[in-house]
């Protein structure tokens, strides 16, 4: 506004009609120079809107494995509670996995520590053996390792007044009619260690049931999703979304545990696209592996 081309003797109009636009400039300048303030409760990294997250965000976590003070794999994991005790639930391959001799000795996850403020963060390390012995439960059935461990959390050892939410027997499907090959699914997780960084919140995989909801793929206890899938994924919940307004129901249904990317033998890797299919172990080995430690 005060460079030559915009004074009177460029413009040809009058020294008091420039004089005002002029004022109006600066006044609109000096006006976005000042840092904008935000309304109480608007703060960044903060929980701004009327919905409170949910299971899908909050109930979902990195999960980190160590072995001793050597960072190994990123990974994801959700909460799973049942009888008023708090589980970690994962894939077996996570914490321990034979063929490929991964063998952590603890994992980390990340706490958030208040609802409104985001940003908020704990670490909890956790470790994997007490006295030599696993600290987690895995299963076998007539198939053969069930590819999903819980690790069962001790709740003082969490921060006080944590947000989490949780997923438990309410969110499991009560039959295998409500859902069907097409059926739409969220996956959320970590995948290639993504995600919203400053809020440490999972990103989503939109998926769909991709073999027949029910039966055992191959006589496995998995069936297939079609998503696009990384590492990083393994641990994940596989979440049907709950039709209606939710009121005092869930709004996710949880159907499986995603495990893996399914391959072919066959399949040429030149010639052949992976076939974007991937493994969810059904969600309800959850209520075998947390049956109460008295009755076993």
């Amino acid at each position: 506004m005060l460079d030559e081309i915009n004074r009177p003797v460029s413009t040809g109009e009058s020294q008091q009609v420039w004089s005002g636009r002029r004022d109006a400039w600066e006044s609109g300048h000096s006006s976005q120079q000042v840092p904008q303030v935000l309304p109480v409760g608007t703060a960044r990294g903060s929980a701004a809107n009327d919905r409170t997250p949910d299971e899908a965000s909050l109930g979902v976590t990195r999960v980190l494995t160590y072995a001793g003070s050597q960072g190994l794999t990123a990974a994801s994991g959700f909460y799973f509670e049942r009888d008023g005790r708090l589980y970690l639930v994962t894939s077996r391959h996570v914490l321990f996995d034979g063929p490929s001799g991964h063998a952590p000795d603890r994992i980390e996850i990340d706490v958030h520590t208040d609802l409104r403020d985001l940003t908020r963060m704990a670490t909890v390390s956790i470790l994997l053996y007490r006295d030599g012995v696993a600290a987690w439960h895995q299963a076998r059935d007539g198939g053969g390792e069930v590819d999903v461990a819980v690790l069962e959390l001790d709740r003082e050892k969490m921060p006080a007044g944590s947000p989490l939410r949780t997923f438990g027997p309410q969110h499991l499907a009560t039959g295998f009619d409500s859902f069907d090959v097409g059926s739409r699914l969220a996956i959320p997780g970590f995948p290639l260690g993504f995600y919203d960084t400053l809020h440490h919140l999972p990103v989503v995989r939109q998926a769909s049931i991709a073999s027949h909801y029910g039966v055992r793929f191959q006589g496995l206890g998995y069936f297939l999703t079609d998503a696009r899938m990384h590492r990083g994924s393994s641990g994940s919940p596989v979440l049907a979304p709950v039709p209606g307004d939710g009121g005092d129901q869930p709004r996710w249904c949880l159907l499986g545990v995603h495990s893996s990317r399914m391959e072919m033998a066959s399949r040429d890797a030149v010639q052949d696209e992976s076939l974007g299919l991937n493994c969810a172990w059904y969600a309800d080995v959850l209520m075998a592996l947390t049956e109460s430690l008295d009755a076993r």
